[in-house]
């Protein structure tokens, strides 16, 4: 599996991965909070009117997800306390155009990882507590080969957002080794390097971000 803090380019990209999973949800009416006392970086509550879930965004960059066992081996960790899981993957792991977010109900994932990690434990496989247990989002589930088992979620629920993810923003991020605000601000400074006018720069933009050209704005200082 990718290791994400491998390259500044690719922990810039885990960065970016999660800001699209928080401005997706948003977008579809949430209001995304940190849950106090979680001590977990990638668990947020979400709200909407009466409606409130505690929910876990995963990213990934080869489009596979992973959940941890718990200490005595009797549960999964973050996992087992969550509502619903939130993964953002590329749609390919050697040349990603496009991020994908998923919302998928917390005992549909559980019991996908608990297909999975019998299957793995029935064949021999040692995982060791703590170490991450694999599935994949867009492998279609088989029982063979065993890391089949479990797989598919990312076909059964499809995305409720898909964003692009433009040369100028990937360029950014490899150039900077920053993800966020940072990549935009530098994205647009390359735009203008290359005597984009600000319309150009702001349908492009909007095209990254997956908003309105009408709620960019670009402040030129003299």
């Amino acid at each position: 599996m990718a290791n994400v803090y491998g390259s500044p380019g690719k922990a810039s990209m885990k960065t970016q991965l999660f800001s699209i999973a928080v401005r997706a949800l948003e977008k579809a009416g949430w209001k995304v909070e940190r849950v106090q006392g979680s001590g977990k970086s990638s668990v947020r509550r979400i709200t909407k009117g009466a409606e409130s879930k505690v929910v876990s965004i995963r990213t990934t960059q080869d489009t596979w997800i992973a959940f941890p066992r718990l200490e005595g081996d009797k549960g999964w960790r973050t996992l087992d306390k969550v509502d619903a899981v939130v993964p953002v993957s590329v749609d390919d792991r050697h040349n990603p155009k496009f991020a994908k977010v998923h919302m998928i109900d917390g005992d549909e994932m559980r019991d996908r990882f608990n297909r999975a990690y019998a299957a793995r434990k029935k064949a021999g496989h040692t995982i060791p507590i703590g170490r991450g247990v694999w599935v994949s989002l867009y492998l279609p589930e088989a029982r063979d080969p065993v890391s089949h088992v479990g797989a598919g979620a990312g076909l059964k629920f499809p995305p409720i957002a898909t964003v692009p993810l433009t040369p100028e923003l990937m360029a950014a991020m490899e150039e900077t080794g920053v993800g966020g605000e940072a990549a935009e601000t530098h994205a647009l400074e390359k735009a203008q390097e290359a005597q984009l006018s600000i319309a150009e720069a702001k349908r492009r933009l909007a095209i990254t971000f997956g908003v309105d050209p009408a709620n960019i704005k670009i402040t030129v200082e003299g």
